[in-house]
């Protein structure tokens, strides 16, 4: 199988040795998001609730420059640093991903890049 580097200048680039996506088939592995703001490379401004929608947004972009939409995506994996306020990154969630909701995991990491709050990653079909 074939395997497709993905990359959109709508998203942050890749801070590491990583593709911002990778298509196998009709598979796309989304690299999770931390949520920098792609004009400027930096970090967002404000509580876990602004973080969760860039990082959103971020995914989104990617999606995006694929011709997929979230209903595209099958599974996310999100990553926070405090779980206590997962609630506040579910309210910003359920605005990007609506029903039928893909398959998630939710896991509290002790830290994240750049000391973000929260990183998303995905997988998507079309």
């Amino acid at each position: 199988m074939k395997k497709e580097v993905i990359s959109t200048k709508n998203a942050p680039a890749a801070v590491g040795p990583y593709s911002q996506a990778v298509r196998a088939g009709n598979l796309l592995f989304l690299s999770g998001q931390v949520p920098l703001d792609p004009a400027t490379g930096k970090l967002v401004e404000g509580d876990i609730a602004a973080q969760a929608a860039q990082a959103c947004k971020n995914l989104l972009a990617v999606l995006e420059s694929q011709g997929l939409t979230a209903d595209n995506v099958l599974k996310t994996t999100v990553f926070i640093t405090d779980m206590s306020k997962f609630p506040l990154v579910n309210e910003v969630y359920k605005q990007y991903f609506m029903a039928p909701c893909p398959a998630r995991s939710c896991v509290e990491v002790s830290a994240l890049p750049l000391g973000a709050q929260v990183e998303i990653e995905a997988i998507a079909a079309n």
